[in-house]
């Protein structure tokens, strides 16, 4: 986790929050549960809690010490809207995302309610930053198409889904209002099932409405397949980003430059 992320639709993780509940049915395998618990007890690791709920304050800087811009999944490992997470500590978070503004942050939850009233309130602003994606996770009919409407209730600048895993035909979906979809099926041991039409159902709607589609990954005789092909060819898209970012020693040869163009 961190830096040099190996999920495939973004670069880094940033964790300052560790530790989750489970939900809903995409939860029942979880691959960050099944990663923090193999290091319960173990003293000085990192997960030496497991996956109990905690907060990282010493984490919250992470960003301002990445000089180079990158796409940050924000707590990889935990969930920013847990009910436990208290607003003040959100706040926190967001305060960091606002100030190394030359990242992408990819905000995920399953605690969609919630995103949406804060961000419909105490937190308005934040839903409108050009370099913030709001998104949910959605697994099947029940659980996770109710939050795709939490989302788009949400005032967001930036709305992406992550179906993964995908447990179910989802038939056909509302994708009003949503900027980016993620595919995946479940991986690790004894994965449930994935089925390509149901993939092929999702992609066929995005390409209707010119949604990027990125289908993350599959299993394969066992085996984890990464950008898998479908119909003879990976999915890979990514929205654009809406404008060039700079880290902040580019801005500061930047600025540096035009000062000396005008003396």
């Amino acid at each position: 986790m961190g830096d040099n992320s190996k999920i495939e639709w973004t670069d880094a993780s940033w964790n300052p929050v560790r530790g989750c509940d489970k939900i809903s049915p995409g939860c029942a395998r979880c691959y960050a549960e099944t990663f923090a618990e193999r290091f319960r007890g173990v003293p000085g690791h990192p997960y030496e809690q497991g996956f109990d709920l905690r907060f990282v304050p010493e984490k919250l800087d992470e960003p301002i010490r990445w000089r180079r811009p990158r796409r940050i999944f924000v707590n990889s490992m935990s969930d920013l809207f847990h009910e436990r997470v208290p607003e003040e500590y959100i706040a926190r978070v967001l305060q960091v995302m606002r100030r190394a503004d030359w990242h992408i942050y990819q905000v995920l939850t399953k605690r969609s309610e919630r995103m949406r009233d804060l961000l419909s309130g105490v937190f308005r602003e934040a839903a409108e930053w050009r370099h913030v994606w709001w998104g949910v996770s959605v697994e099947d009919k029940a659980h996770g198409l109710p939050r795709i409407n939490h989302l788009r209730a949400a005032p967001a600048r930036n709305r992406f889904l992550s179906i993964e895993p995908l447990l179910e035909d989802l038939g056909q979906i509302d994708l009003s209002g949503i900027h980016w979809v993620i595919v995946g099926g479940e991986s690790g041991r004894r994965p449930r099932p994935l089925e390509l039409d149901w993939v092929r159902l999702i992609r066929d709607q995005c390409q209707v409405r010119n949604i990027p589609f990125f289908f993350k990954q599959l299993v394969e005789k066992g085996r984890k397949v990464s950008l898998p092909l479908l119909d003879g060819r990976p999915w890979g898209d990514v929205p654009a980003v809406p404008e060039a970012r700079q880290g902040p020693q580019a801005a500061q040869a930047g600025q540096a430059a035009a000062a000396v163009a005008e003396s």
